[in-house]
């Protein structure tokens, strides 16, 4: 699959802008602030309904406008699909897919799979759990429904629950007790069911992760990954229920798949605790390599991926290494500069030059990464 054209209207800098993209490398230059990173915001929005950068859409909307909009062609097996996006100022966003509205955005998750790479997820070892649980859940969220469901069911319990354990009337009325019960049934339904699916991910993300690491270090360092849980699946009923008189304590609910995390190890060494900065940054790479083959497998066809700045982020060799892993899956990159693709003789598709909201197209990289005049 291929993103075949972009249009925006009153989006971030953006008054009005139409772009159309190629099957393979497209490139975005310019210095920073100019605008780059809005126009990959565009498309993960209309591809996953939601800003990578903001919760708040009116954030997104051009200083003066009333609402913004993304028309996005997707090409799957040669057959555009249009998706849509409108955002308000004071209303929910709309979305469509060939011009018919959809109401909940499950229906447009797995239209298009994009792997969105930006200089943070390198950071994606040494950060706390939430980042490593984020990785999880946005991949899992886009290839299987039944796991969004049970993960959007399970957030919303959990909010409930929380909730109710903030009332200070729960310690003398034994209706809002029973509520509590009410709360721990559904958290283990559907938390059993993200956890399960959780771990089957992770276990086949780890069959996957192995080469590709194994290749990126020339055979030097063994790494694996764990899924790595907070409560199991048998257990989550009678710890919730162990850990009543704590949670009411402290206000919150302190066991579930919430506090999960994925361990990364390097033989026997836990990377997110005694990694280097190297090893880390090369683990993250491994990742999100093995992310694109998982999704490959899944969808039999390739993802689409961007690449935020991520380059200036890595040395020469993790360059190399991850230019040579795009030659066949489109991919959108913005950067400052077009010395690294030169450099690694990388064939560029496609090169537009950003400056204060202008976009200029250059023309076909052609072969060895040389631009067209």
């Amino acid at each position: 699959m291929y993103i075949k054209s972009l249009e925006l209207k009153d989006f971030r800098n953006y008054e009005s802008l139409n772009l159309n993209l190629k099957k393979g490398v497209n490139i975005f230059y310019g210095n920073n602030a100019q605008g780059k990173t809005n126009i990959l915001e565009a498309a993960y929005m209309c591809l996953t309904s939601k800003s990578n950068r903001t919760a708040f859409d009116k954030e997104i909307i051009r200083k003066g406008a009333e609402d913004a909009h993304v028309k996005l062609i997707l090409m799957k097996d040669e057959v555009p699909v249009r998706i849509d996006l409108h955002l308000k100022n004071s209303k929910k966003k709309g979305m469509a897919i060939n011009t018919v509205p959809i109401k909940k955005i499950a229906e447009l998750l797995g239209v298009g799979n994009v792997v969105f790479f930006t200089p943070n997820d390198l950071d994606i070892i040494k950060n706390g759990p939430i980042e490593r649980r984020k990785f999880i859940d946005n991949e899992l969220s886009q290839l299987d429904k039944i796991y969004l469901y049970n993960l959007v069911s399970y957030q919303k319990v959990l909010s409930e629950r929380n909730k109710l354990l903030k009332d200070p009337r729960i310690e003398h009325d034994k209706s809002l007790v029973d509520t509590l019960d009410i709360w721990d049934e559904q958290l283990v339904k559907y938390g059993t069911e993200v956890i399960k699916i959780r771990e089957s991910f992770v276990n086949e993300l780890n069959d996957i992760v192995y080469n590709i690491h194994k290749n990126l270090t020339s055979g030097k360092e063994n790494i694996s990954i764990s899924y790595e849980k907070n409560v199991t699946e048998e257990a989550f009923k009678n710890k919730l229920s162990y850990d009543r008189r704590k949670d009411l304590y402290v206000k919150s609910t302190s066991c579930g798949p919430h506090k999960d995390d994925l361990c990364i190890k390097e033989g026997d060494m836990d990377l997110r605790k005694f990694g280097s900065r190297g090893q880390m940054r090369t683990a993250a790479l491994s990742l999100k390599f093995a992310e694109i083959e998982f999704i490959k497998r899944k969808i039999n066809d390739t993802p689409i991926l961007m690449l935020d700045d991520v380059l200036s982020e890595l040395d020469s060799e993790r360059q190399k290494k991850l230019l040579e892993n795009i030659s066949n899956l489109q991919t959108i990159i913005t950067c400052t500069g077009l010395d690294e693709f030169i450099e690694n003789r990388i064939n560029i598709e496609n090169i537009f030059k950003v400056e204060n909201g202008n976009v200029t197209e250059i023309g076909n990289g052609g072969q060895n990464g040389q631009q067209s005049e």
